[in-house]
């Protein structure tokens, strides 16, 4: 009866996946999220009232996750982002593997203050056009954007809202905006100087060009919305601290996010420079219904019995100690997470590591899995394959599933080892 409650579980599960991914009808993810979470509660393998715990755990990640792609949208539309691009396609100075080194670190601060979605899909195809604008052949532009797409996930460590597996992981165990950051600052700026030195590693030659910096454009023409551009930084420091004042009482982190964003979104609107309602009509919706379908899926799955046979997995990698369990215990998420796409990784990850009584080192190893080992494969989030359809459709750059995985395992593996050993070291040691 157990095996075969699990294999229908496992059959629900996969059904949901591929509707997921396929799209078929071109039903949203959100519908078919939730075509999974019904045939899940009919078959009795999820129950009503597993939607009231599932709602409990997500409302404020999704909310909190569709608050900072909101925001990160007004500033792009502002010209915001493409503004710094040029600018820093200027200060490269027609070198281009300098102009490779500084898209990177672009992008890991687009990561770390407006999610690794809005990195990939706000700041690839503004790095397209401006390979475009230098004269790069396909197979140059394609190692700017390869390294763009991988840096939005490897650098999105370093605060609760750098992704929504972080804030999915932080806020199942409690842990305030303040501690989280704490811990993983460190391993954030690890795995970018990891993510760095492979990926250079790996695209030297395509990096190496010299191209003409008056190609490029002019960074004050493409600003729609001065008022929007020059509030930016000083708008983005104020939620940042107010994030971290939420750590005293425990506020919960959508409680600043959203504000902010109906805020910026308002200011947007008055100036009418800005198409609003556009933004409003791209920011993520649906994520809100995936992640409440997805959830009672993987939530019935685990009472099935993956989260005990997960739990046992994880009790035996324990015995040998550490940093082995902590190392080998993020590799294995991180593999989880790239076969069945990270956010119902991460919540089978959430549910594993309480019933070993929340241990620290697993709780963030389990983040950082769900964060990096997505690159293994293009299912491994949304994001994803959302990004490789659109470079195709709008800009004639195939990146196949072979090549991504091949550039995946070759770069995510030492990146996401390397950064599960500094973890180990920043809890051990109190660094």
């Amino acid at each position: 009866m157990f095996l075969f409650r699990l294999l229908l579980a496992a059959a629900v599960f996969t059904f949901t996946l591929i509707l997921v991914i396929a799209k078929p009808w071109k039903l949203d993810i959100g519908y078919s999220a939730l075509i999974g979470a019904l045939i899940s509660i009919l078959l009795g393998i999820s129950t009503p009232y597993d939607i009231v715990k599932v709602w409990n755990i997500i409302w404020n990640p999704t909310f909190t996750f569709v608050a900072i792609i909101i925001m990160s949208l007004v500033f792009d539309y502002s010209g915001f982002f493409e503004y710094y691009a040029i600018r820093i396609s200027k200060i490269a100075a027609g070198n281009g593997l300098r102009l490779f080194v500084l898209i990177v670190l672009l992008g890991s601060a687009i990561s770390a203050f407006f999610a690794n979605d809005g990195t990939a899909l706000v700041l690839t195809p503004i790095v397209s056009a401006i390979t475009a604008r230098t004269g790069m052949d396909k197979r140059r532009a394609t190692a700017f954007i390869m390294a763009t797409g991988f840096i939005a996930d490897s650098s999105s460590l370093p605060f609760i809202i750098s992704n929504l597996v972080n804030i999915i992981g932080a806020g199942y165990f409690g842990i305030s905006f303040a501690e989280y950051a704490e811990t993983m600052i460190i391993p954030d700026l690890v795995s970018i100087l990891a993510s760095l030195a492979v990926l250079i590693l790996i695209y030297r030659r395509e990096a190496s060009v010299q191209y003409n910096t008056a190609n490029v454009g002019d960074e004050n023409k493409v600003i729609v919305d001065r008022q929007i551009f020059r509030l930016a930084f000083p708008f983005i420091a104020l939620v940042v601290l107010a994030y971290f004042l939420s750590s005293i009482d425990s506020i919960p982190v959508s409680f600043i996010a959203l504000p902010a964003a109906l805020i910026i979104l308002y200011l947007a609107r008055v100036n009418g420079k800005i198409n609003t309602k556009a933004v409003i009509r791209e920011a993520p919706w649906q994520i809100v219904l995936f992640s409440l379908g997805m959830y009672v899926v993987v939530y019935g799955f685990g009472n099935a019995g993956l989260t005990q046979l997960l739990t046992d997995l994880m009790r035996h990698l324990m015995i040998l100690g550490n940093p082995a369990y902590t190392v080998l215990g993020g590799l294995f998420f991180g593999f989880l997470a790239g076969s069945m796409n990270n956010l119902p990784s991460t919540m089978m990850g959430v549910l594993t590591v309480s019933n070993l009584h929340g241990n620290r080192f697993l709780i963030y190893a389990n983040v950082i899995g769900n964060d990096i080992g997505p690159k293994f494969t293009p299912i491994g989030s949304l994001a994803t394959l959302l990004w490789m359809y659109t470079l195709k459709r709008k800009h004639g750059i195939e990146i196949t599933p072979a090549y991504y995985m091949k550039i995946g395992f070759m770069a995510a593996l030492p990146v996401l080892t390397l950064t599960l050993i500094s973890l180990y070291a920043v809890i051990e040691l109190g660094l």
